[in-house]
C-alpha cells in the first residue's frame, strides 16, 4: 500500500512560511538595513538553487545547508546561525513556490 504524503508536505510548506513570514523576517528585518537584505537574499537564492543542482540525491539536506552557508561566508554575509537558516529556508520557500507554478 503506498502513502501519498503530498497533501502532509503542502500543509508543512504553508505552515513553515507562516512562521517565516511571521516570526523570524521581521526579526531579521530588526538587525539589518534594506541594503544588506537584498545582497543577502541576492546570493542566498543563487546559493540555494546551486545547491539544488549539486545535490539532487535525497536526504542531501544537510549537504545542502552546508554547501550555502559556507557560499554565504565566502560572500562576507556573516549573520549567526538562526539568521542563516531564516535565510535559507526562505530562499528555499520562494524558490518551491515558484517551481508550484
Amino acid at each position: 500500500m503506498a502513502i501519498d504524503l503530498t497533501a502532509v508536505v503542502v500543509a508543512l510548506i504553508g505552515v513553515l512560511g507562516t512562521v517565516i513570514t511571521t516570526v523570524l523576517v521581521p526579526y531579521f528585518k530588526s538587525k539589518t538595513t534594506e541594503t544588506q537584505r537584498e545582497n543577502i537574499y541576492f546570493w542566498a537564492k543563487i546559493a540555494v538553487e546551486a545547491a539544488e543542482k549539486l545535490y539532487r540525491d535525497s536526504g542531501m539536506g544537510a549537504q545542502k545547508k552546508a554547501f550555502v552557508k559556507d557560499f554565504l561566508a565566502e560572500h562576507g554575509i556573516d549573520l549567526d546561525e538562526r539568521q542563516i537558516d531564516v535565510v535559507i529556508e526562505s530562499a528555499v520557500l520562494q524558490m518551491q513556490k515558484a517551481l508550484a507554478d
